[in-house]
């Protein structure tokens, strides 16, 4: 594999982001699916900050094309950044390899509602650690590193851009890094990984190098 250039893109703020921090501590259910979930006011911002990173980029360093999840948020994330930049369409591919970790009977709870509603799953979770933990009909951190392992077969040579979710960017840190999967739990120390943060690898024949990970000082500057 020879690549030039690994982006990795958390989406903006998102719908859900914003009702599970409103909702803290409290039990919150809520009820629109993965799929449906799209971006706040302040994650069109940092999408439109994004844009202008891009655009801030020498022509020779800046992504040729992108990837993208297939859910709404991250879609929208990259619409609004390619507007701010204002270049021509790069070819995108939306990829099912790239959608966040899928939470199965834990999707539409926060924390708080998990303990009250499934105790006993808490419990493996707590047990078992959050990167093996698989919930009743959804993925462990590990199984979103199998298909994260997939997609970057199909990636050579190119300056990438990937537009997706935390759980994304995690595993390909993990992927990327070329980390035992015995040491999967390590990565977790990097979370959490922040709305429209930046994270680069590069690369001048074969291995990458982390230039930067979870970065979001383009939220802040200008």
């Amino acid at each position: 594999m020879r690549l030039g250039m690994i982006m990795a893109v958390r989406h903006g703020q998102s719908q859900a982001n914003l009702a599970y921090q409103e909702a803290g501590d409290r039990p919150l259910f809520y009820e629109p699916g993965d799929h449906e979930v799209t971006l706040t006011e302040l994650g069109r911002a940092q999408a439109a900050a994004l844009g202008r990173l891009l655009a801030a980029m020498p022509a020779a360093e800046a992504p040729e094309l992108v990837w993208c999840s297939p859910y709404l948020r991250a879609l929208d994330t990259w619409k609004i950044a390619q507007h701010a930049w204002g270049v021509d369409p790069l070819p995108v591919t939306v990829d099912e390899r790239l959608r966040d970790q899928e939470a199965g009977a834990f999707a539409h709870y926060n924390l708080a509602a998990i303990r009250e509603r499934f105790p006993q799953e808490l419990a493996r979770w707590e047990a078992e650690g959050a990167y093996a933990f698989r919930p009743p009909g959804g993925e462990s951190l590990a199984d979103v590193v199998v298909r994260l392992r997939d997609f970057m077969k199909d990636l050579d040579g190119r300056r990438v851009l990937i537009v997706a979710h935390d759980s994304v960017v995690l595993g390909l840190r993990h992927v990327i890094a070329g980390r035992p999967d015995a040491g999967l739990a390590e990565v977790l120390e990097f979370a959490p990984v922040l709305n429209a943060s930046v994270s680069v690898w590069r690369s001048g024949g074969g291995q990458f190098e982390l230039v930067r990970f979870n970065d979001v000082a383009h939220l802040t500057s200008g």
